[in-house]
């Protein structure tokens, strides 16, 4: 029996299998509403027969996206744009998570293939970007953020709760916390970006607290039903960030307050990852790690490619869920190919009626 098409039921979300859609960015959006490109991404992967389909990185102010081409939730336009993906996504077997998220220091950027880089300061279509410390993260993002007073702080966690409000509305039943990769929440988390001399920075306890009080306040109207969970960036692989022990200790206090999973992930603070120790699943150890250590479930991605990689990650109690990125682009039926070299029974069933009827036996 393959652990990786196991069910998993978390909170009253029942998953199909372990194998999920990570957050990818489509830069797509115009004023932050998402249109059909969202639909035939994300609808797609949930006909290729993953369990989760979780949208991009999504902005909860204009200020919060990454280019001015990524989603928002900060108006009812955008909430409403979004419901006729989620119920397709849903009609057809995958549960529909989103992802919410502030740029930070990243932000106002140019899309990946316009340059990947910040907008100059001077074009009409740029913003400030945002950070705990007026430091730059660099290389290609050389803007020095506006470091954020107490009072943005508290602004930036409501608009959190009024973006996670509008995508229950939306019909979204898994809520994703984007705090990794040097976004803002991470920002805060990371000594290499947190210079802060005031109760949001220096000692872990100050450097925790806006994760720990932006989740509490989410949990507060994210109903108990449906999950809560949280992309965290564990480590920079670097000797400036964040220790992994600080990571662990923050996922328990935010386990304690209501976090139901974490998708393991990197800090990416630093334009500098040369001791990221880049290899085939190499973040499934850390994921098993934070598991064991903070007894809470993890969802694991980077660089799962192989049906039996994924297979070998959940019977190994590693991770209980699999994120694919790039796969699931390169094989939106990476499920359904995984079902059959795994030599579960009647693999087509992992697709719906009007592709599986074609496909019975083959």
């Amino acid at each position: 029996m393959s652990k990786l098409f196991s069910e998993l039921k978390l909170k009253d979300v029942s998953l199909r299998n372990r194998i999920v859609v990570s957050p990818m960015c489509q830069y797509s959006a115009e004023e932050g509403v998402p249109n059909e490109w969202h639909l035939v991404h994300l609808g797609a992967r949930a006909i290729g027969g993953a369990s989760l389909v979780i949208a991009e990185a999504t902005g909860v102010t204009p200020e919060g996206r990454i280019t001015p081409g990524c989603t928002g939730l900060w108006n009812d336009e955008q909430a409403a744009a979004w419901e006729p993906i989620v119920k397709f996504v849903k009609r057809h077997g995958a549960a529909a998570g989103i992802q919410i998220g502030h740029a930070g220091r990243k932000a106002s950027a140019n899309r990946p293939w316009e340059g990947d880089d910040h907008i100059p300061a001077s074009d009409p279509r740029a913003w400030e970007p945002l950070g705990p410390s007026a430091v730059a993260f660099g290389g290609n993002l050389p803007r020095v953020p506006h470091d954020m007073s107490k009072d943005e702080i508290a602004q930036l966690q409501r608009d959190f709760v009024a973006a996670a409000k509008r995508a229950l509305g939306a019909g979204f039943e898994w809520l994703v916390l984007h705090f990794a990769h040097g976004y803002l929440a991470q920002s805060f988390f990371s000594p290499i970006a947190n210079k802060r001399t005031d109760e949001y920075g220096g000692s872990f306890e100050n450097r925790a607290r806006l994760l720990l009080e932006t989740l509490s306040a989410v949990r507060a109207v994210w109903p108990e039903k449906y999950p809560l969970t949280i992309r965290l960036g564990v480590s920079d692989f670097n000797p400036e960030g964040q220790p992994m022990e600080e990571s662990i200790e923050l996922v328990k206090q935010l386990k304690a307050k209501g976090l139901d999973l974490i998708d393991v992930s990197l800090g990416f603070n630093s334009p500098d990852v040369s001791g990221v120790p880049w290899g085939p699943a190499f973040m499934a150890p850390f994921a098993q790690r934070i598991k064991e250590e903070a007894a809470i479930p993890t969802a694991v991605g980077w660089l799962i490619t192989q049906p039996q990689q994924a297979e070998d990650i959940v019977a190994k109690g590693q991770a209980d869920l699999v994120m694919l990125a790039h796969q699931e682009l390169d094989d939106p039926h990476f499920p359904y190919h995984a079902a059959k070299a795994l030599g579960v029974a009647q693999p087509h069933q992992v697709l719906p009626s009007q592709y599986a009827h074609w496909l019975k036996g083959r």
